[in-house]
């Protein structure tokens, strides 16, 4: 299931503060650039989907809906996207990857339109060329190269094997979970399935949809480790302290990028310059802490609903 979500400056920006959203400073250059953003809508009114647009000083690039940056994301993923449940019980898209969208799509003059799906569907949905970027965690991984380009690193990060308390004294080593009889989850058609095939050939490798999915497993039991994202499973490891971090994972690129539509390349070179920024000026800095503070409270990660309700 695919769901559209059309993000605007203040409502995305939930817990980060109004100096962090966006790529302006002042509410002078805020609302001159919704004004610009209006006549522009106004102006290509009937026009097909996927016209030019330029950014000062930059190339000129397409999107796949005009006057829009639109952009598939798994929530399921905290604190990179997740639902953050609001006082009166309402999900709203959450996490550093959401507010760094909202802040590419303020530096480039666009609307912000969210589409979630499943980690997969980020994959195709990028393949088809159905949306402009992917942002789900991604690293930029030469096997992907084929169906996306990618921006520059935004986030590192790094990779880490999760069991629960009991059993971390048995699983100490890749050697000790390279067995048959070691249950190993990852993420459908992530960077940690990658590497639990790498490390762990010989174990019983399962993949899941959803890093839930692998969080109930090993919650409940049925899996004995798993591959998960460090600082993902930092995130989860505060609301089960049952968790146990054995070990990091080695890899090559511990970092996150923005997957980019196949050929784009002055969106992915507008997108660089907004990354750019956000670094630069804090933003990026500030929209993790943020994250990770909100992804310790009351959260729901998957999809929703047909209704927007979480999914029972």
């Amino acid at each position: 299931m695919k769901r559209r979500l059309v993000a605007l400056g203040v409502t995305a920006c939930m817990a980060v503060s109004l100096a962090a959203c966006g790529g302006s400073s002042s509410s002078e250059t805020t609302a001159a650039a919704a004004a610009e953003t209006t006549a522009a809508a106004a102006d290509t009114a009937g026009e097909t989907a996927g016209e030019t647009a330029e950014t000062e000083g930059a190339a000129e690039f397409t999107t796949v809906n005009a006057g829009k940056l639109t952009v598939a994301t798994s929530p399921d993923f905290a604190p990179y996207e997740f639902y953050s449940i609001s006082a009166d019980g309402t999900p709203e898209l959450a996490g550093f990857d959401i507010w760094l969208a909202q802040y590419i799509a303020d530096d480039l003059g666009l609307e912000l339109e969210m589409v979630t799906v499943d980690f997969d569907g980020v994959l195709s949905e990028l393949q088809t060329k159905s949306v402009d970027l992917g942002m789900a965690g991604l690293s930029p991984d030469p096997k992907r190269e084929a169906i996306m380009d990618f921006t520059d690193i935004y986030y590192k990060g790094g990779q880490s094997l999760v069991t629960v308390k009991g059993k971390e004294d048995l699983y100490k080593s890749f050697e000790d979970v390279n067995q048959p009889s070691v249950t190993v989850g990852a993420q459908t058609g992530s960077i940690q399935l990658d590497l639990a095939n790498k490390n762990t050939p010989d174990a019983d490798i399962i993949s899941l949809p959803k890093v839930t999915d692998i969080i109930s497993e090993l919650l409940g039991n049925k899996m004995d480790v798993a591959f998960i994202e460090s600082d993902v499973a930092i995130s989860y490891q505060r609301n089960y302290p049952e968790l146990v971090i054995i070990m990091d994972v080695p890899y090559d690129t511990e970092g996150s990028a923005i997957g980019v539509s196949k050929g784009n390349d002055g969106l992915r070179a507008a997108v660089n310059g907004s990354i750019a920024k956000a670094l630069e000026d804090g933003s990026m800095e500030q929209f993790v802490a943020d994250a990770n503070e909100l992804a310790s409270g009351e959260k729901y990660e998957g999809l929703l609903d047909a209704n927007g309700a979480i999914q029972q």
